[in-house]
């Protein structure tokens, strides 16, 4: 499916959700926009809300290769769009020598495709069946010096390679930017891309997010695990729970066989909600135990 063939923010809404993301309506209408006009689309949010999910789920709705950039400190050209094969070079110079090859014809096919070694920035831009789906994750981990160098690839979904020539796609790679607002990103970057911020979700979606993900909890328990997360939310900890750790706290307790929340389960498994031992020396034993008593009551009413 060609992304711009999406009809509608509708459409959108049921492409998430037919790869099981539930979506609100302002996401679905980012997404829509994203692909209709073929801007990146950037995503910030707290850790564990579902932003990498999206571009996994497109990959997969739309058909597409998912190609992912993993950002850290100190990524460089060489590691994200292209670096040149110099071992391969080398030998390229050395049969040369051997066959007495002119040194002209030898240093002008050095530097093209045959020897360039393409890394996600680059390889997304090349022809593809159905254009791809470009994850550039965690975009906050990365220097200010390789934002500068992405202004080129999501102005004109091209590369410069100095030494060869300009790589420009044909049609533009989905593009998904991730940031769990470590630091600013800069507005240069922001402003070439379509904007949403992906926000904790309600209780009645995060609901619809177990329900769709772990099928197999009882109703009960997946109410009492979404209020107790919802509530967990509203107490200063270091790291509140995202809803990746309320889907896998929900698999770890029916690989429990839990029924219900009691007390002892859910001090024995917050390490798989919390990931903090300061969080889970807080909310271990009567906290805990306060919090379960008063979700059961609000389920149960």
């Amino acid at each position: 499916m060609n992304p711009a063939e999406l009809a509608s923010i509708d459409a959108a809404a049921a492409l998430l959700a037919d790869q099981d993301y539930v979506a609100d309506r302002q996401l679905a209408t980012a997404v829509f926009l994203a692909l209709k006009l073929a801007r990146p689309l950037f995503l910030e949010g707290e850790p564990g809300t579902g932003k990498t999910e999206i571009a996994k789920v497109l990959a997969s709705g739309l058909g597409a290769e998912l190609i992912r950039l993993q950002c850290y400190e100190g990524l460089d050209v060489n590691a994200a769009a292209y670096e040149w094969n110099y071992a391969r070079q080398m030998l390229e110079i050395r049969l040369a020598e051997a066959t007495h090859e002119a040194r002209e014809q030898v240093a002008a096919g050095l530097f093209t495709g045959r020897f360039l070694i393409e890394r996600p920035l680059l390889r997304a831009l090349l022809p593809h069946p159905v254009p791809p789906v470009l994850l550039i994750d965690e975009l906050d981990r990365t220097d200010e010096p390789f934002e500068a160098y992405l202004l080129e690839v999501l102005s004109d979904f091209q590369i410069t390679i100095p030494e060869w020539r300009t790589v420009r796609a044909d049609v533009p790679p989905v593009v998904v930017i991730t940031s769990n607002r470590t630091r600013e990103i800069h507005d240069a970057v922001k402003r070439r891309c379509i904007y949403h911020w992906v926000d904790y979700p309600d209780a009645a979606r995060e609901l619809a997010i177990v329900r769709r993900k772990v099928p197999d909890a009882r109703q009960a328990l997946s109410k009492q695990i979404v209020a107790f997360v919802q509530s967990l939310r509203q107490i200063d900890l270091y790291k509140l729970p995202g809803v990746s750790e309320t889907i896998e706290w929900s698999r770890a307790l029916l690989a429990l066989d839990a029924v219900v929340l009691e007390p002892e389960t859910v001090n024995n498994t917050l390490g798989v909600l919390l990931k903090y031992q300061d969080d889970i020396a807080r909310m271990r034993g009567t906290e805990a135990a306060r919090l379960v008593e008063k979700v059961r009551a609000e389920v149960a009413a």
